[in-house]
């Protein structure tokens, strides 16, 4: 995979949108451990992630693990063409003086930053329904789908209910999605130093994939653990996502901000290997069809 001319919004819409649904399809059962592990209070039903799946599996079935696939899955699509829309934007906005300049890792980073605020007004009430349907265990379930979810919610609390966590996901995508794309193109120079070419492997693509999926939670694992308790509490229990801080603070000390990092950690390597790879892939498939200018 050879060093290209930047791709244009069209390439990068269609690329991040296939790349989102390797990125869902590989990752989701991490992400459900992940927000079982987030959400549990007071006495823990899990002792840790492995304690989490093996009681997930043998209570549930193998199929729990992919419990509220459908919303992100449904929603996948444009969330993620979006996300690499805005990078695009933020790319080209950074050329318009110069276009033939190589925009450096921190430049990719600031535009990867505007694609994180381009997605979050479509992410949040995706990770809200998600995350209710998630933490349904066993017994009987109050919500049936994610369209039950979107029914009783707006029912309960209008679009308001439906948006909770809009802004506490701002604060966790735009500066995560930074880090996510500066440490993939620093990633990728990285390997095309030390192999002396241009000319980039899939295990190379791959590698990028997973340390810019680890970058993204380095930043993301607080705000998402204050997300998920915000977007899953009862109705009027908190004032806002910040309210969640203090309590959560005070009950769990600083490690509760970090609940769920060992499954985020074990999810995020294969599934960012996997959306960047299905991503280039994309990229490679569209530049055979219409070729980019090579330099």
């Amino acid at each position: 995979m050879g060093k290209q001319k930047e791709a244009g919004g069209f390439r990068s819409f269609v690329g991040g949108g296939f790349g989102g649904v390797c990125c869902v399809i590989s990752g989701q059962p991490f992400d459900t451990i992940k927000v079982r592990m987030q959400n549990q209070t007071g006495g823990a039903l899990y002792k840790g992630t492995m304690d989490c799946v093996a009681k997930t599996v043998k209570n549930e079935g193998v199929f729990a693990l992919y419990k509220g696939m459908a919303a992100p899955l449904v929603g996948v699509v444009p969330i993620f063409a979006i996300n690499f829309l805005g990078y695009s934007h933020g790319k080209s906005l950074q050329l318009i003086n110069n276009p033939k300049q190589t925009l450096s890792p921190l430049q990719h980073g600031l535009a990867g930053s505007l694609g994180g605020l381009y997605m979050t007004i479509l992410i949040a009430p995706g990770e809200r329904i998600k995350c209710l349907l998630q933490i349904q265990t066993t017994g009987k379930a109050k919500y049936s789908g994610p369209m039950d979810v979107i029914k009783q919610t707006y029912k309960e609390s209008g679009i308001r209910g439906i948006m909770r966590g809009t802004a506490i996901t701002a604060v966790r995508d735009m500066p995560a999605s930074g880090c996510y794309f500066a440490t993939y193109e620093a990633s990728k120079c990285y390997f095309r130093e030390k192999s002396g070419s241009d000319e980039l492997s899939f295990f190379h693509v791959l590698a990028a994939g997973g340390f810019a999926g680890w970058a993204n939670w380095a930043w993301g694992i607080a705000p998402d653990v204050v997300k998920t308790r915000y977007q899953t509490a009862p109705e009027g229990k908190y004032k806002s996502a910040l309210s969640v801080v203090p309590e959560l603070y005070k009950s769990e000390g600083i490690r509760g901000f970090f609940k769920g990092l060992a499954p985020i950690a074990l999810r995020a390597w294969p599934a960012n290997a996997c959306c960047m790879l299905g991503y280039e892939l994309a990229l490679k498939a569209m530049n055979y069809v219409v070729p980019l200018e090579e330099y």
